[in-house]
């Protein structure tokens, strides 16, 4: 804890987390007589304004102009979230409809993020964000050629943890389908069990030696089905609200809303913000109930404007945390929002779809 945290005694603790709430609720600088009439304080407006200064100074507020009130700062929300935020319950109702809706994807994983995207974005009123786990090290189970039309197949790969990829492909158009099952054939029962990591060319062109398709051909069309293999692993990334940003007076302004959508349009950038240094994870209050061992033990994070590091971003939060698959897959989800963000109720909603999404995960994973 820093010094300057130490600092801080009970009326200032008060103080701060009654500023930050009433400034997420009402977009205006805070004042000291809004504070004294709003919150119930037990203070004169001279001590509220004696302590709004002493907090300005210790750098946990600004004041936009002279004469206005006061809003936080980046170090102001840090301390609210980390020190004086407390989570905001979700309604019943709330909890059933998300359970509802993603109940109805668990069996494609692409439509269970994309729901629980679309979800997270219409619970918080920003823009939400999911990310596909990683499978370099999931486990090829079955591999199909399937002609879609000469000289195009559709290269289909079932792996561990019930994930499942495809990729279209272009090949000599003279090969058939039962040639292609030939192939698809031999390099499963010879690479099935293989992490895809593992799997390399020279391993596949072994596999498939014996199947009588023209060495030429052969070739090529394992070339095509180890490229798709390689590129597996490529993050699919759902974003849903991107037009709920705009409602925020923070992003008014065409040349700052232009500057954000285009850093959030960015796949590269996403993937990176949604893979959270480990050290600035917190864990997830009452997390543990009811849940598997490894989900119990998955963390939120908050990154507050110059936090992320990001040109474009100065003005935004990122709240992320991250679901489970069988056999250690991660994947991650995440709303963006104004610096002015309403905290609370992001992380308690983001939260329960991610305890959702991996009760779901572990029951789809128990039948299989």
């Amino acid at each position: 804890m820093s010094r300057e945290l130490n600092r801080l005694d009970g009326r200032k603790r008060t103080i701060l987390r009654a500023v930050v709430e009433e400034y997420v609720e009402q977009a205006e600088p805070v004042a000291s007589r809004c504070l004294v009439e709003r919150y119930n304080l037990n203070l004169s407006s001279a001590s509220v304004r004696s302590t709004l200064a002493e907090l300005e100074q210790l750098g946990y507020l600004e004041q936009p102009h002279t004469s206005a009130g006061r809003v936080p700062t980046d170090r102001g929300y840090r301390t609210y979230i980390d020190e004086l935020m407390e989570l905001e319950p979700l309604a019943q109702e709330t909890k059933e409809h998300i359970r509802a809706q993603l109940q109805e994807s668990i069996d494609e994983i692409p439509e269970l993020l994309r729901q629980a995207s679309g979800l997270l974005s219409q619970g918080t009123g920003y823009v939400s964000i999911a990310l596909q786990p990683r499978v370099a090290s999931s486990v090829l189970r079955q591999i199909k050629l399937l002609m879609i039309e000469p000289g195009r197949v559709l290269v289909l790969l079932v792996l561990s943890a019930g994930v499942v990829r495809d990729r279209i492909v272009r090949i000599p158009d003279i090969l058939d389908q039962g040639q292609l099952a030939r192939i698809a054939a031999a390099i499963e029962q010879q690479l099935a069990g293989c992490k895809l990591r593992d799997i390399s060319f020279v391993m596949m062109q072994l596999a498939a030696a014996d199947t009588q398709v023209p060495e030429s051909l052969l070739n090529q069309v394992l070339f095509e089905t180890w490229t798709a293999i390689q590129q597996a692993d490529q993050l699919a990334t759902y974003v849903d609200g991107m037009p709920n940003l705009l409602r925020h007076r923070e992003f008014h302004s065409i040349a700052r809303a232009r500057d954000v959508v285009s850093a959030l349009s960015s796949d590269g950038l996403l993937t990176g913000l949604m893979e959270p240094p480990e050290h600035e994870a917190k864990a997830i209050p009452g997390s543990g109930e009811n849940l598997p061992a490894a989900s119990a033990a998955v963390p939120w994070m908050v990154r507050i404007g110059q936090e992320l590091q990001q040109q474009g971003l100065e003005d935004c939060s990122f709240v992320t945390t991250t679901y489970h698959l069988p056999e250690r897959l991660v994947g991650s989800i995440g709303v963006v929002g104004p610096r002015r963000m309403a905290y609370s109720r992001v992380i308690s909603h983001i939260s329960f779809v991610r305890q959702t999404i991996d009760h779901l995960l572990t029951w789809r994973s128990s039948r299989s």
